[in-house]
């Protein structure tokens, strides 16, 4: 009596390999814009594959764009040389105001700072002391922004090729489906009209 160890063990083939035996193997029940719509399933699905793999570029591409920005940038207290904007209601009120400051080489230098890039001028008094963040040619930028900011814009940039992709992907198949189907009904409406009277005369 053989154990059942000594048969062989059958693998269940892949999808992929169950795909491509779909689309190679002849059937006489596939009709030909059946094996179209297959390969542009495959088309269309390899599309998007390499989309994700663009989206994936984009988004560490902005990631280190950004750490690169920030990491030129450099901070310095700016003195208020008048009163920053005030508050509207809750919400602070943009505007700009005349400060001076002193760079990384103790130069000392005089500008204007808005909302956009130094936010703690709204509300402050004449002479206040605000955080300034200026880049490599000594001008004052927005405040860069932290490592979970970094990490989110990254995320967006990559989400909005991705979801360009799959909305292109899906309408084109949509479109595809469309013409397929409708030329498979010609298809059937023209066999039809050769077999149906034959059936309507059998008794």
């Amino acid at each position: 009596m053989q154990s059942s160890e000594s048969e062989p063990v059958r693998g269940r083939p892949g999808r992929m390999s169950r795909l491509v035996r779909w689309l190679a193997r002849r059937n006489t029940l596939r009709r030909p814009v059946d094996r179209i719509e297959g390969a542009v399933l495959v088309a269309l699905t390899i599309a998007f594959l390499v989309a994700m793999a663009v989206a994936c570029v984009i988004g560490g591409h902005t990631y280190q764009s950004q750490r690169a920005a920030s990491a030129g940038l450099r901070p310095v207290v700016g003195v208020l040389s008048q009163a920053g904007p005030l508050f509207y209601g809750s919400l602070p009120r943009l505007g700009q105001a005349e400060a001076r400051w002193r760079d990384p080489e103790g130069s000392e230098q005089s500008g204007v700072l808005t909302t956009a890039t130094a936010p703690g001028i709204v509300g402050a008094a004449a002479g206040a002391r605000i955080p300034v963040w200026l880049d490599r040619s000594g001008q004052p930028v927005a405040p860069p922004g932290g490592q979970v900011a970094m990490i989110v814009n990254a995320l967006a940039a990559s989400a909005a090729v991705a979801g360009g992709a799959g909305m292109t992907v899906l309408v084109c198949y949509g479109l595809c489906r469309l013409v397929l189907d409708w030329r498979r009904l010609a298809a059937w409406e023209s066999a039809w009209s050769l077999t149906g009277p034959r059936w309507t005369t059998r008794r």
